[in-house]
């Protein structure tokens, strides 16, 4: 399976994203990295060496994990990544959340993290794999989604999107039944696991037991080398930040939602005709519970009967 981007994207997203399963001194080179990038573009591997306290083999090892081959392209991308920040550096509230800062300064930053957490995943996002995705969900006999905690959430929206245009979906929260229900899974069908770690123990257990019954697995997690993406057929991956106010909860579920919402499009235009003719029917059955007020608040007239 691949876990590559599809388009060039951030040397930090990828960073962040292996950080967990880079060896302990490569770890420390990450960090001095992610501290301070446009620094790190101008110094040299002796200079990052010494203030990760490590070697310069180490230093060389840690790019070619990331997949950039060698310092010099670490530099150049680094270097690369900091001016495009700098062209967005008027909208950029700074990052962490502070206990001090004031509701403007609250909603400016989780309103830019939320943002940048969007369009970081859709740079990231491997096209090729998210096809092959949405080609197996397409066809399926049934789709079982497995979520739990905040990622409940985005397995729940998952279901209701796919029930909307007349496909079989479930989405589990309860680690029996996950278990019980991805035990009678065939060929034919899909378990999706969404978990931003990628370490939830009860959706790894869930898609490996799916996977075992011969069901197609996919992963939707912020980290490519997490344990869930061992029992999965095909990866999707977020990039979404963790600060103090928002760890994990936050800026990870609107990252999740983007990739569920281009694998639901992708669905729907496999089912053109029906979709649309699903979509129609579920917006009718349920107009009937919407108060009389149009799109634009202006009320509906009455009916009036002869």
């Amino acid at each position: 399976m691949s876990t590559e981007s599809s388009a060039e994207s951030s040397p930090l997203v990828k960073i962040r994203s292996l950080l967990p399963g880079l060896a302990r001194a490569e770890q420390r080179v990450a960090k001095v990295v992610l501290e301070n990038p446009g620094t790190v573009a101008h110094r040299s591997i002796t200079e990052v060496a010494e203030q990760a306290g490590t070697s310069e083999t180490t230093v060389t090892r840690f790019c070619k994990a990331i997949g950039v081959g060698g310092y010099p392209e670490l530099r150049i991308a680094l270097a690369a990544d900091t001016a495009r920040s700098q062209a967005r550096a008027n909208h950029d509230m700074g990052g962490d959340i502070l206990p001090g800062d004031d509701l403007k300064q609250v909603v400016g930053k989780v309103a830019f993290a939320d943002a940048r957490a969007v369009e970081e995943t859709a740079e990231q996002l491997d096209i090729e794999s998210l096809d092959k995705v949405v080609q197996a969900v397409a066809g399926a006999r049934r789709v079982d989604v497995y979520g739990f905690g905040a990622s409940a959430f985005v397995a729940f929206d998952m279901q209701q999107k796919l029930h909307r245009i007349g496909l079989t979906c479930f989405a589990w929260n309860d680690t029996h039944i996950a278990l019980t229900s991805a035990a009678v899974l065939t060929e034919a069908d899909v378990a999706v696991g969404i978990s931003h770690t990628g370490s939830t123990s009860e959706t790894v257990e869930a898609l490996r037991v799916a996977r075992e019954t011969g069901a197609t697995t996919v992963a939707l997690t912020n980290f490519p080398r997490s344990p869930i993406t061992e029992v999965a057929d095909h990866v999707l991956t977020t990039a979404a930040r963790e600060t103090t106010f928002r760890s994990g909860a936050m800026a990870s579920r609107i990252a999740q939602l983007t990739v569920i919402d281009c694998l639901f499009i992708g669905v729907a235009q496999h089912h053109v005709d029906s979709a649309k003719t699903a979509l129609e029917a579920t917006y009718e059955a349920v107009s009937g519970h919407r108060l009389g007020a149009r799109p634009d608040g202006r009320r509906r007239p009455r009916e009036t009967t002869k």
